[in-house]
């Protein structure tokens, strides 16, 4: 929770930066995965989900199932679902009501979200592509919890970090996520100091001969 805590106080593209330094530039989910609600940030040690997607199964085992994914969640962490459709929503108002009170951080989904509105009021973080109607019943169901999934072509495995804000989703693998995280917090540092500068009237070309960023 401490490196959580350091995480939610940067911001993603000062991650991606000091990622793409570390020789791991592919780590930003697709554009289209975005907040429901503009500007809700999200940071947090990732729990994946995968599923699966068939019609015609029947009714009670894909509610049940989904009742399982509900209880098995794990609190303060972020879930990360790659559902394998874009046909229906793995995400809706009851669903997010029981993860908020099990004290799971937010929900990241490559593919729809519905009763949105229920989840605004709630402030419950969702990033999601879009919304629909469609629920899962007798269409979908988990193929695994905890196990390494992808989404957009970056691999993605529990215990890994994520940090989200209006530029986007950025991955940090475990492996690199305290290095990261500590020069990200130096790289915020300095620009700080560089903006202190700037305002005070030294040239950008100054500034950057100063403090090697921009």
């Amino acid at each position: 929770m401490e490196l959580t805590a350091r995480l939610e106080k940067l911001y993603a593209g000062a991650v991606y930066d000091v990622l793409n330094e570390m020789g791991h530039a592919d780590c930003v989910l697709p554009p289209g995965i975005v907040a429901l609600k503009p500007g809700q940030r999200l940071a947090g040690e990732i729990y994946t989900i995968n599923g699966h997607y068939e019609t015609g199964m029947d009714r009670e085992h894909t509610l049940l199932q989904w009742a399982t994914v509900l209880s098995k969640a794990p609190g303060g962490k972020v879930l990360v679902c790659q559902p394998n459709t874009y046909e229906i929503a793995l995400m809706g108002e009851l669903s997010a009501e029981t993860l908020k009170h099990k004290g799971v951080r937010g929900y990241v989904v490559d593919g729809a979200c519905r009763d949105v509105d229920f989840i605004l009021q709630m402030d419950f973080p969702v990033y999601c592509r879009f919304a629909t109607p469609k629920d899962i019943v007798g269409r979908w169901v988990a193929a695994s919890m905890g196990e390494p999934i992808e989404i957009g072509g970056i691999a993605i495995a529990s215990g890994d970090f994520l940090l989200a804000d209006r530029d986007g989703v950025v991955i940090v693998p475990a492996a690199m996520a305290e290095e990261a995280v500590s020069r990200t917090e130096q790289v915020a540092a300095t620009e700080s100091e560089m903006r202190e500068a700037i305002l005070g009237g030294m040239d950008p070309v100054d500034a950057y001969r100063k403090f090697g960023t921009f």
